[in-house]
Order: structure tokens, then C-alpha cells, then sequence
């Protein structure tokens, strides 16, 4: 192994063990807001318990987030920093919006949320509460807005990076930076907005919101469900059940239709990445295949079972299944993304967001004919549901990281002015304009070498191995101690939280002062 690679598993391996928790958190905040929202306009405290047993949940998930995801950043800068010279102008601003408004907004209110409830107005817990969950999401959009201009990059330009030299006379002045014998650029924002909104930021977000929604409400019904299977906590397993199963079926349906538009949208800008994924080597007709396993050497499917024409039905909704769709042989096989990995991820995620939706309709049907519970397969099928929805959910990031490969930042593309192919150079194959882009190969830092990648992926490996056991640990046992009774309101404490605070402080001094101590 090199270190491109070894730097690449590394960075693959944390991001995939953190990117657990932010979709946790994202579907768990609006479950919280639907909770919090009830309990408001009906007054019933079930509501307000069912909300608390899952804000619990929530902490621990933004905690062990928190902790897992400060160690992307440095990676960035040990083992990506040729990549971090190339946009940390655009990462900066987007990494620096994501602190302020996201992460302030998110672990700001959650204090009160967590401690709160008995020392705010209700109003002012509502709204912290909202707080708290748009706080998740605004996260989600700053960094879904980084990540879909590496894929689309737009409002920027490249700029070579200058510094300072002295010349044989003694003066100095400016030159490009050459290391190796290359000259060090980065790109420079000269619009904002159309960075933010690049052509791939509004669905990739759509979709990945959708995706959040999805764990966090699985994960509600995992455990709701398990509570009945159990005959515990009967009435807050059925409401959270109830509610979570109306958000699952919603953001399952709503993927589907969003992954649709996604698809054609990947084709547009990155038709070499829906190629991988489709394993479709020839242009011309698209077939749909179902079923094979891609062979990138002799570029054909062993095993194809595919739809005829169904690839050319997908990417331009076009009935007569014929029309051309772009293929690998476009591309310079140096330029092409490696087939197996996001041929299967592509598959896993497609296969069981089928079934979320199928698995979420059955249940309200049942549910709506009042039968659910007697359908105890279906109950445990919601129980162990949350595992295929996460693989779901990592898959879908998998197929869209390795498919961007051999690229951390990848060239713009260009069509003809018809839109119907590409625009090719003399050799019959397009060709990337390498300036406006990275290879992952020139991204990583000179200066590591292979043993030190090596150690570093088995420290970090290690590490995150003791906070999954810790984060299991402590989610099994909240989960085994299921919902309390909420504590009882000082109708008497009418300062809230300042007052409490005071109350400390005043036992703090009677204490000193009986101990004998200065004040």
C-alpha cells in the first residue's frame, strides 16, 4: 500500500464511523421538534417524556459526533495538504459558516434542552428546541455545500500561489511557489453564491436530509418496536412508533424520487461516476442492469441480467428506450473511477431503499387497520431495520466519494451545445482540463511517509473501536432504562434558570461560611 491509499482508508474509515451520528442527530431533531410541538399545544406530558427519552439519545449521539468528527480536520492538514493549499479558500468559508451558524446554534440550545425543562418558560423550551434541530441541519448544509463543490466546482477560480524571494542582488519579490517542479495553485472565491449554489448543492442536500430523516426515524422505530414486542412502555413505544413510522415513509418515498432526479443529475456533470455506477463501458443504448458483476479489465458484465434500454429510460425519461447514454469508453481509463466498489454501494443503497418503502407501507397499513401489533414479523423486521438503513445510508456516500475518483476535486465537464455528448479532443476521448481540478494523488502531503500512515490508521482505528464500545454501551443501557417520569415544576421558581443558579451560589457561601472559610 502507498500513501495515497493508506491516507485515503484513513480519511474513509473516520468519516464513515462519524458519519453515524450527524444523520442520527438531523432525523432525532425533528422527531424532538414533533414531540416538543405536541406537548405544547396539548398540554399532555406524555409527549414531554417521550421528548426527554429521546433528547438523552440525542446528546450521547451529538457527543460521541462531536468527538469522532475534530478528527477529519486534521487529517486535512496531516495527510491532505497539498489538497487543503487547493481549497482552503473555499473550505475555510464553508467549514467557518458551518461553526458559527450550525454548531454554536446546535450545542448553545441543547444545554437547555438538556437541562432546562423545569427552568424556561415553555415557550422559550419550544423554541430551544427548534433551535437545537435547525442547528443539525444547518450543519448538514455547510458541509454538503463543501463537499458538492469538490464534485461541481463553481464561483471560484484557480490562482497560483505566490512567495516571497530574495534575489542574488538582495531584493526580493514575488514567485510562484514550485515544489518538486510544480507550481502550487489553489483556488480563490470570486462568488460566493454561486459556490453555495453550485449544479449539484440543492440535490445532493435534498437527499441527504432525506436520507437523515430516514436513520433518525428507523431508529425511533427500532427501539418503539422493541418496547412492544416487549409489552414495556406501551404508551410511549405506540406514539413514538406512530409518529416516527409517518417520517419514515415519507423520506423513504421522498428518496426515491429524489435519488431519480439525482441520478440524471449525476449524469450531467459527472457521467463518468453514473457510468461506474451502471458498469456501463459502451456508449450508446443504456441498458438497466439488475443483477452481474462488472468486469473493468474485459469492460463487460458477467451474469447480466439487465432491462433493455431501461438506463436510457432513466436518464432522459425517454420512451422510446433508446437514446444514447455516454460510457466509460469516453474516458481515458486513467480518468475513470474504479468499477466494483461503486457498482455495488450504488446497489446496496438503491435495493434497500426499496425495501424502507416497502417495509414503511406495510406498516401503515397495519397500523391503520389497528393490527400491528399482532404482526409480530413485521414488529422485528422494524427492530433489525435500522441496520439495513444505515448500510443504505453509508453506501449512498460511498458510491458518490469513490465514484468522484481519481479526483479530490473534480474538473468541470463540458457538453455540446446540443447537450446530447461530450465535448471530445483529437483522441476521441474527453479531455479534463486538469487545471481547474486534483487528482487525489497530488493531494496528499509530501512529507508523510508509509509507516506513518500506516501507524496513524491503526491509532485511529483503535480509537474509534473504544468510542463505538463506549457509544453501545451507554445507548444499551438508556434504551434497557427506556423513559422516566418527568420532574415536577417549582411553580416557586419564577426566575428560571438565573434563580437556580443563585440558589447554587447561596449554598455554596452557607457552606464556606459554616466550614469556617473566608467569603
Amino acid at each position: 500500500m502507498d500513501v495515497v491509499l493508506l491516507s485515503r482508508l484513513q480519511f474513509a474509515f473516520t468519516i464513515m464511523f462519524h458519519y453515524i451520528f450527524p444523520p442520527l442527530t438531523i432525523g432525532l431533531g425533528i422527531i424532538l421538534a414533533y414531540l416538543e410541538t405536541r406537548n405544547y399545544l396539548s398540554k399532555d406530558k406524555s409527549f414531554a417524556v417521550a421528548c426527554q427519552f429521546w433528547t438523552r439519545i440525542f446528546i450521547l449521539n451529538f457527543a460521541i459526533g462531536v468527538a469522532s468528527g475534530i478528527v477529519m480536520e486534521f487529517q486535512f492538514g496531516t495527510n491532505w495538504a497539498t489538497y487543503s493549499r487547493f481549497v482552503g479558500d473555499v473550505f475555510g468559508s464553508a467549514l467557518a459558516a458551518e461553526g458559527i451558524f450550525a454548531f454554536f446554534l446546535e450545542s448553545g440550545f441543547l444545554a437547555i434542552v438538556a437541562f432546562g425543562r423545569e427552568r424556561v418558560k415553555r415557550g422559550f423550551y419550544l423554541f430551544s428546541v427548534y433551535m437545537v434541530a435547525l442547528g443539525s441541519t444547518f450543519s448538514a448544509i455547510w458541509i454538503i455545500v463543501a463537499n458538492s463543490w469538490q464534485q461541481t466546482p463553481a464561483g471560484h477560480h484557480i490562482v497560483e500561489i505566490m512567495r516571497e524571494q530574495t534575489l542574488t542582488d538582495g531584493t526580493t519579490s514575488l514567485a510562484p511557489w514550485v515544489v518538486d517542479g510544480v507550481v502550487q495553485r489553489r483556488a480563490e472565491i470570486v462568488n460566493f453564491w454561486d459556490l453555495v449554489f453550485n449544479p449539484t448543492t440543492v440535490q445532493r442536500l435534498s437527499h441527504t436530509l432525506l436520507g437523515a430523516a430516514a436513520v433518525g426515524a428507523f431508529f425511533v422505530l427500532s427501539v418503539s418496536a422493541y418496547y412492544l414486542l416487549k409489552n414495556r412502555h406501551q404508551q410511549f413505544a405506540k406514539q413514538s412508533f406512530n409518529g416516527a413510522l409517518v417520517l419514515a415513509f415519507i423520506a423513504s418515498l421522498g428518496l426515491g424520487i429524489n435519488g431519480h432526479t439525482q441520478a440524471q443529475n449525476t449524469y450531467r456533470y459527472q457521467p463518468e461516476k453514473l457510468a461506474a455506477f451502471e458498469a456501463h463501458f459502451d456508449t450508446g443504448r443504456g441498458d438497466l442492469n439488475l443483477i452481474g458483476w462488472p468486469d473493468g479489465e474485459a469492460e463487460k458484465i458477467h451474469f447480466d441480467l439487465s432491462i433493455p434500454g431501461g438506463l436510457s429510460f432513466m436518464m432522459f425519461d425517454d420512451f422510446t428506450f433508446s437514446k444514447k447514454v455516454v460510457g466509460l469508453d469516453r474516458f481515458k481509463k486513467e480518468d475513470r473511477p474504479p468499477i466494483i466498489i461503486p457498482y455495488l454501494s450504488w446497489r446496496a443503497m438503491v435495493g434497500f431503499g426499496g425495501l424502507m418503502i416497502v417495509l414503511t407501507g406495510l406498516g401503515l397499513y397495519y397500523n391503520y387497520r389497528k393490527t400491528i401489533q399482532n404482526k409480530r414479523w413485521l414488529l422485528w423486521s422494524f427492530v433489525f431495520a435500522i441496520g439495513f438503513v444505515m448500510v443504505a445510508n453509508q453506501a449512498g456516500w460511498i458510491a458518490a466519494e469513490v465514484g468522484r475518483q481519481p479526483w479530490t476535486v473534480h474538473p468541470p465537464i463540458v457538453w455540446t451545445d446540443d447537450g446530447t455528448d461530450l465535448v471530445t479532443g483529437p483522441d476521441g476521448f474527453y479531455n479534463y482540463d486538469e487545471t481547474l481540478g486534483l487528482r487525489t494523488s497530488n493531494s496528499v502531503s509530501a512529507a508523510v511517509s508509509v509507516e506513518e500512515a500506516k501507524t496513524s490508521l491503526a491509532l485511529f482505528t483503535l480509537l474509534y473501536l473504544a468510542l463505538a464500545a463506549v457509544w453501545i454501551m451507554v445507548l444499551d443501557r438508556k434504551i434497557r432504562t427506556g423513559p422516566t417520569p418527568l420532574k415536577e415544576h417549582d411553580e416557586t421558581d419564577t426566575h428560571g434558570i438565573r434563580h437556580a443558579a443563585m440558589d447554587r451560589q447561596h449554598a455554596r457561601l452557607d457552606k464556606e461560611e459554616a466550614e469556617g472559610g473566608s467569603i
